[in-house]
């Protein structure tokens, strides 16, 4: 007896037309016909809802920063880039990218350990801030600041003696790659500022993917607080505070969605009650998959039905090149089904049990593990929802020459 096993939560405001899945007001099947499969599809609306109610929920005069490693599609980040007020960027190709978008250097922030000298001098030559991740790392960027004779800008990316509580990814608490310890902050920025150079702020990401509205609540406030202590140390003001993000959205059966009205009620009462070093800071969190991870859909044709001892698999031209995360294989420990569907079929009562793989020659290219679907066959559609951050670019798209997928934003 095969046991079926749940798929996540298909995320709200996905219609049908005559049964079919439809995105942006066009059937899933008309848009594989005409734009190929597989195919990403991002929709401009769901962007745009979904950064609307982060303004009524986060407190007045908080910057809302996008990530752009969750989906840097260049038609997709010129949109982003008009809903948000910043960039974060991670690397010099991500600021190529962003600055080709038609970003503003001065919205623009570069963190990211192992930043190479030319990185470095990409940014400073920008104008763009960069969030110092070591000592040698300053040292770096002064010295090239000063052969270009240019002021960098720099804030200090600091490693929290804490982490987020639930988080699908810790980049804080610990020892840890990313940013400087605590102990290493005061000094450093007292080297930049005796340098002439333009000291930003701090940036602070304690981690990622959290859906528990207590623990992100619980970090922030620590955030503000080891801000506070550090500007205090240091004996001046930042200009500019990235408490960093933690954002989670549901991927996986159980999963609920943040409760964002309770994070920005607390976030509001917390800046309200700023110490005076803090009161003239400007602060600002940045998110990438809560602001674009549900706005993307996967689509995938199926080409070819089949059995094998018992299991039913239906093979799909599609795969963990394109959806290394929905796969499993992305720093998921207990393999869970994302959220999924037969498009073509999206209105019908499950009927069977199937597993969906794709085309690739190695057992971990499994899209869905014995989930409860409509009877498909040869030419349906399938889609994968969640899709729209760490797919695409996140994938190993050139694995066995397969290439990467096509990829659409609809209004």
């Amino acid at each position: 007896m095969i046991k079926t096993k749940a798929t996540g939560p298909i995320p709200t405001g996905f219609q049908a037309i005559d049964g079919e899945l439809a995105l942006g007001g066009q059937k899933a099947s008309a848009l594989v016909a005409e734009h190929g499969s597989p195919l990403f599809v991002y929709a401009k609306s769901r962007l745009d809802d979904r950064m609307a109610e982060l303004r009524v929920a986060m407190p007045d005069g908080l910057d809302l920063h996008y990530a752009m490693k969750a989906n840097p599609y260049a038609p997709l980040l010129r949109h982003m880039i008009g809903l948000a007020d910043g960039i974060d960027i991670a690397s010099g190709g991500e600021l190529r990218m962003a600055l080709a978008a038609g970003a503003a250097p001065d919205h623009v922030s570069f963190a990211g350990p192992g930043k190479r000298d030319e990185e470095l001098e990409q940014a400073i030559q920008a104008g763009v801030t960069i969030n110092i991740e070591s000592a040698g790392e300053c040292d770096r960027a002064l010295k090239i600041g000063k052969a270009f004779a240019k002021q960098p800008r720099l804030a200090i990316r600091v490693n929290p003696d804490f982490d987020l509580k639930g988080s699908g990814m810790k980049m804080g608490g610990g020892a840890k790659p990313f940013g400087m310890d605590i102990e290493l902050v005061a000094p450093t920025v007292k080297q930049i500022v005796e340098a002439g150079a333009d000291w930003r702020g701090f940036h602070i990401f304690a981690g990622s993917q959290a859906l528990s509205a207590d623990a992100i609540i619980e970090t922030q406030a620590q955030t503000v607080a080891l801000a506070a202590r550090l500007a205090t140390e240091i004996g001046q003001s930042p200009a500019h505070v990235n408490l960093g993000g933690g954002f989670g959205i549901p991927y996986f059966p159980g999963d609920d969605p943040l409760d964002i009205i309770k994070v920005g009620d607390a976030l509001s009462d917390q800046l309200a009650r700023l110490p005076d070093i803090l009161s003239s800071t400007q602060f600002a969190i940045e998110l990438g998959r809560y602001l674009v991870g549900e706005a993307g859909v996967y689509l995938t044709r199926i080409v070819d039905r089949k059995q094998s001892q018992g299991q039913t698999f239906l093979v799909t031209d599609g795969g963990l090149h394109h959806q290394l995360a929905a796969s499993g294989n992305f720093g998921t420990v207990v393999r869970r089904n994302y959220p999924a569907a037969i498009a073509s079929r999206f209105e019908e009562e499950p009927e069977e049990t199937v597993s969906i793989v794709g085309c690739l020659c190695t057992p971990l290219d499994r899209l869905s593990d014995n989930a409860a679907m409509p009877r498909a066959g040869v030419g349906d559609i399938v889609a994968i929802f969640c899709a729209g951050a760490y797919g695409a670019s996140a994938s190993p798209a050139n694995f066995l020459g397969q290439g990467p997928a096509a990829e659409l934003l609809l209004d």
